[in-house]
């Protein structure tokens, strides 16, 4: 009886540790790991036991034992969460919307600022609890209250789920900020990756809302902007880069799209657009809007493949401005509350950052950049794990904290 179970947990034994090698092996040719990063091996590190967590995902996903971005997620949420004296924290519901609320301990003798947060994780990774650290030391040391929107995901909630949980939860609270003791006229909207494309389009489509208070500024961290030119400078520069490869980046945009992965080389050499199509929004979207500096590490000029009209049918709903907040109309970009933006110099979606930043600034609305010069994309959530924070992600918390205080 005892022998088959050994012979069992033996196989087993030996395909995980086949599995782990594969990976470590297989990531050591193709990771692209930057020189300039403070500490190489630690992101090397994280790199592999992502890339692990990932295969073990899509094993299990083969397997019918779960999705791997359900995986991913249960992983997420694994590691626990330190509790601060200083700050008061609630989960409640907006609606049927989960968010968590961060409260400074100590009293104050005039309304705070509020501070809504959309965590990023390309909406399949990340959660309340994921950022619960990060959210309670920002609502501590900028003395602000912050709401952090516990939004669905894909890819079991697909387009325009999430982004509509993140309108329904940011108008609940614009409706109730007496009773939380909230400054109307400093409500700031606040995100990472994904959730700082949700904060961008929360400014947006809030604009011309005369029943609530108007959104003070938009905080956006390394925030995906634009979802159809993946041949920009930092996509062809960063494109092995941990923690956002280029093929991960396509399996979140495919999820969350529902796309179909088998139109990845179209979409990739943006064959999906018309040509009119590209010419009415090159002059947003287009290379020569990023600054000489940022390509001199390599970048060759490459012109949209010939036009598939069948990919463009199936993807055309990328184009919604809820997705490319790059390519609002004038006339709402420039009526936009002035943006504190955050790029990072390896990071695949670096130049979506700065295209945003010349548009805002073209169009009259106040910038305050930060470029992390040794920065990578997933950077500021590693503020929640001890053993994998780097000097990047203090400075990019610094700044977020900076910028609210002199609202």
């Amino acid at each position: 009886m005892w022998v088959p179970l050994l012979v069992l947990l033996g196989a087993a034994w030996a395909f995980s540790m086949g599995v782990t090698l594969w990976v470590i092996c297989s990531e050591f040719f193709t990771a692209d790991i930057p020189a300039a990063i403070s500490h190489p091996g630690r992101l090397w590190v994280l790199h592999c036991l992502f890339q692990l967590s990932v295969t073990w995902g899509t094993i299990f996903e083969k397997l019918g034992i779960c999705s791997m971005p359900q995986f991913l997620s249960f992983l997420n949420d694994l590691p626990s969460v330190k509790q601060d004296p200083d700050v008061v924290i609630k989960d409640l519901r907006f609606g049927t919307i989960p968010v968590k609320l961060y409260q400074p301990k100590m009293s104050s003798c005039t309304p705070r600022r509020g501070v809504l947060f959309y965590h990023g994780g390309g909406t399949i990774t990340g959660s309340l609890k994921s950022y619960q650290d990060i959210c309670c030391r920002l609502s501590k040391e900028s003395d602000s209250v912050v709401v952090a929107v516990g939004y669905r995901k894909a890819p079991k909630h697909k387009f325009p789920t999430p982004m509509r949980d993140c309108l329904v939860a940011t108008v609940h609270f614009l409706r109730s900020l007496h009773l939380y003791g909230v400054d109307p006229a400093r409500v700031v909207v606040c995100g990472d990756s994904v959730g700082g494309a949700m904060a961008a389009a929360a400014c947006q489509n809030l604009l011309d809302r005369s029943d609530l208070p108007k959104i003070r500024a938009q905080i956006l961290i390394y925030a995906v902007i634009q979802v159809v030119n993946f041949q920009l400078p930092s996509y062809q520069q960063n494109a092995n880069v941990p923690l956002l490869s280029k093929n991960f980046a396509f399996h979140c945009f495919s999820h969350y799209l529902d796309i179909h992965p088998s139109w990845k080389n179209v979409i990739m050499k943006g064959a999906q657009l018309p040509v009119e199509v590209w010419e009415k929004y090159r002059k947003w979207l287009g290379s020569e809007n990023i600054p000489e500096r940022f390509k001199k590490r390599g970048y060759q000029e490459v012109r949209p493949g010939p036009h598939n009209e069948d990919a463009y049918l199936e993807t055309h709903h990328a184009l919604d401005v809820v997705n490319m907040p790059l390519i609002a109309e004038d006339d709402v970009v420039s009526r936009l509350p002035e943006a504190c933006i955050v790029s990072c110099e390896y990071d695949l979606l670096r130049d979506d950052s700065l295209l945003y930043k010349k548009r805002l600034e073209d169009l009259g609305v106040p910038v305050t950049w930060h470029h992390m010069e040794d920065g990578f994309h997933g950077v500021f959530s590693l503020l929640s794990l001890t053993y994998f924070q780097m000097p990047c992600s203090m400075r990019i918390l610094n700044a977020m904290v900076h910028f609210l205080k002199g609202l």
